[in-house]
């Protein structure tokens, strides 16, 4: 009998489609319009209840009712981080390999 490497599965391959489902991962949260209880294994429109709740979440952030309160670095910290790191020139590889 030939071994075949195309064929083969790695042993870990069973373990790690196993421990990836859906079913292992399954979430059961509220819905954060209407509070009903939603499942991930069953509901299309998890963390929503409905679409008509997801698209009622998508409208609140398309007027603005939604916000992110502030950025998580001012853009002037990041400019002066950028001016003050020397710039590290790249290294070279041989075409020889």
């Amino acid at each position: 009998m030939e071994f075949s490497p195309c064929k083969a599965k790695p042993p870990q391959a069973e373990a790690y489609a196993t421990k990836t489902t859906t079913r292992d991962f399954a979430m059961k949260l509220k819905c954060p319009i209407c509070k009903e209880p939603t499942d991930s294994e069953t509901t299309e429109e998890f963390p929503f209840c409905s679409t008509r709740c997801r698209e009622h979440d998508l409208g609140n952030w398309a007027t603005g009712k939604y916000k992110v309160s502030a950025p998580i670095m001012d853009e002037s910290e990041l400019e002066e981080l950028m001016a003050d790191e020397p710039a590290k020139p790249k290294p070279v590889e041989d075409e020889d390999e």
